[in-house]
């Protein structure tokens, strides 16, 4: 699997990111600047990681959405490239347009860093495959802006389209019917605010967050 990290100033999930691909894959990710104008060629996948890009000044993920690298991460989207965004990543697709919604402050006004258990809603798409519909799994989350939120209209269409992919188990950060992640209409895409990267290894306290990646690297055949 040929991957990419985009990295932002202030990202600071960056390696964590590139070191699950790598382990997972057997292939180490390119690391991609954001003032880059263009990708490597024959990505399979982009990963766009967690941290506080530009130090979250305006809206988490505003700045770093119109970075010039992320013209080419919407380009690649559209032909099929499989994107995954996590935490401030997910902020940046809503805010570059390439995800529905938005992520605003926690429902508490804290931030949230803790592991959290999540049901997997839809085990249809390539990110979420290695997973059975309905399953518990364990991630980790660190945020302060994870609150998803979106119109009613909007809402309603991700849940009868099967686009959620996580949702909440208990209360984290208000989030509109508990999601956690979502993808978009190809389901090429996926943003999500636990760090699936922080559960790949026995070490870190369980696997469940390995899946997910191996899902992506099967279903690249």
């Amino acid at each position: 699997m040929k991957s990419a990290v985009i990295v932002f100033p202030g990202s600071n999930c960056d390696r964590d990111l590139a070191v699950a691909l790598r382990d997972v894959s057997g292939q180490a990710p390119a690391m991609v600047w954001h003032r880059d104008s263009e990708l490597p060629e024959g990505l399979d996948l982009i990963a766009i990681p967690g941290g506080f890009s530009y130090g979250d000044y305006l809206r988490s993920g505003a700045m770093a959405a119109n970075s010039p690298v992320m013209r080419a991460v919407k380009d690649a989207s559209e032909r099929g490239v499989s994107v995954l965004g996590v935490c401030n990543g997910f902020q940046i697709l809503t805010e570059a347009g390439l995800l529905p919604g938005a992520l605003m402050r926690n429902a508490e006004l804290n931030f949230v860093c803790r592991d959290v258990p999540l049901a997997v809603d839809n085990s249809q798409s390539a990110f979420t495959s290695r997973y059975d519909a309905g399953e518990r799994i364990v991630i980790p989350v660190a945020h302060h802006d994870g609150n998803y939120t979106a119109d009613e209209e909007t809402l309603d269409r991700l849940e009868g389209e099967g686009r959620v992919a996580f949702r909440y188990l208990d209360q984290v950060n208000g989030s509109a019917r508990d999601i956690a992640g979502i993808v978009n209409d190809k389901g090429n895409v996926l943003g999500m605010m636990p760090h699936p990267e922080r559960m790949v290894e026995p070490a870190h306290g369980g696997t469940d967050g390995r899946r997910l990646f191996e899902g992506i690297l099967e279903a690249l055949g």
